[in-house]
């Protein structure tokens, strides 16, 4: 099974939160999970941010970066082609999204994943929309 995960649901695998449980299953079971390019610095930030209102130690986040680059090496990253700029160009004209969820859905457009995860429930409306079969966590 072809996985899919945008930010908001793949961030879970690192941080314990509502939905972590069901990523890390989804994770085990898939026979491979593909990211946006975008998915890597948005995690950073997110990251960067807990450890900033004091959420998340300096000694985790190491430890977590640690982690999200180990399980980065058997991820396929889905970069910004021709092919997913007309995606991204096409979610953004029929959906209400931010630029940084149209460019999750089009690259899970030309990945063509089996299912597609998020827990962004703009995002989840927008993928129903575009006909990707959606996971929410």
């Amino acid at each position: 099974m072809k996985v899919f995960f945008d930010t908001s649901a793949f961030v879970k695998r690192y941080v314990n939160e509502a939905g972590s449980q069901a990523v890390v299953e989804i994770c085990q079971n898939a026979d491979t999970v593909a990211l946006s390019i975008i998915c890597l610095p948005e995690i950073t930030s997110t990251l960067c941010r807990l450890v900033r209102e004091g959420n998340l130690s300096e000694q985790q986040y190491h430890n977590i970066k640690t982690l999200i680059l180990k399980d980065f090496e058997d991820i396929d990253i889905c970069e910004l082609t021709s092919e997913v700029m007309l995606h991204i160009i096409s979610c953004l004209e029929t959906n209400s999204l931010r630029a940084m969820d149209a460019i999750h859905l089009g690259c899970a457009l030309a990945y063509a994943p089996d299912k597609f995860v998020s827990s962004d429930q703009r995002q989840i409306n927008a993928a129903h929309a575009v006909g990707l079969t959606v996971v929410k966590v």
